[in-house]
């Protein structure tokens, strides 16, 4: 698979060859939802709770009598059922993180890549710096690439101007190629990936 590589100003660089291995799957959306769920999972808090019956600081008294008022024969006012008890099968403290095999996190990583390439939603610029921190000067690039929503992933150091300047534009995300996941391609509209991150991408699937 060829792609022609812009330049930030919008211009050709050349052409650059994909790996058919990374870029060129059939995507699979079974296997994407699975990574993406898996890493939302992995990033809950889990910190809600409600305090049950044992936690509620309350009397211990029986309420009333057990005989002769033709009532029910409660004992403990920390019951679920009653104003200021605990809470029945409320929520607890936990972790909501599950296993997924290395493999299948791989896979899910380059069916994304795949599915972007398929829909005509991948970019490839050859060098992701910009002379001066200026949002000003970066949205014009964007706007002459066509982009509005968009992950940007760059080399294994992103460079300080560009980075600074990406910060402020709404709806665009920059990342180094450390940082590549799943759930971040599939939320922005359009992929954009540096030559160095093409790079480090293929090698690391190799």
């Amino acid at each position: 698979m060829d792609l022609t590589v812009k330049t930030l100003a919008g211009g050709e660089a050349g052409q650059l060859s994909l790996n058919e291995g990374i870029f060129g799957l059939e995507p699979r959306e079974d296997i994407v939802a699975r990574v993406v769920r898996w890493q939302l999972a992995k990033r809950q808090q889990g910190t809600h709770q409600a305090k049950g019956r044992a936690e509620i600081s309350r009397t211990g008294a029986k309420m009333y009598k057990q005989k002769g008022t033709g009532r029910a024969r409660h004992s403990s006012a920390r019951a679920p059922q009653f104003r200021g008890g605990g809470k029945a099968h409320g929520p607890v403290s936990r972790s909501h993180e599950h296993d997924l095999p290395k493999k299948v996190r791989a896979l899910g990583l380059k069916h994304a890549l795949s599915a972007k390439a398929k829909a005509s939603n991948l970019i490839i610029v050859d060098d992701l710096v910009a002379q001066d921190a200026k949002t000003k000067a970066l949205i014009a690039n964007f706007a002459g690439l066509g982009l509005t929503n968009a992950l940007v992933i760059g080399g294994a150091e992103l460079d300080q101007n560009f980075a600074r300047a990406a910060s402020n534009i709404p709806n665009i995300d920059v990342l180094p190629i450390q940082g590549i996941n799943v759930y971040d391609i599939m939320r922005r509209g359009t992929l954009v990936l540096s030559k160095s991150a093409v790079e480090a991408l293929e090698e690391r699937f190799k």
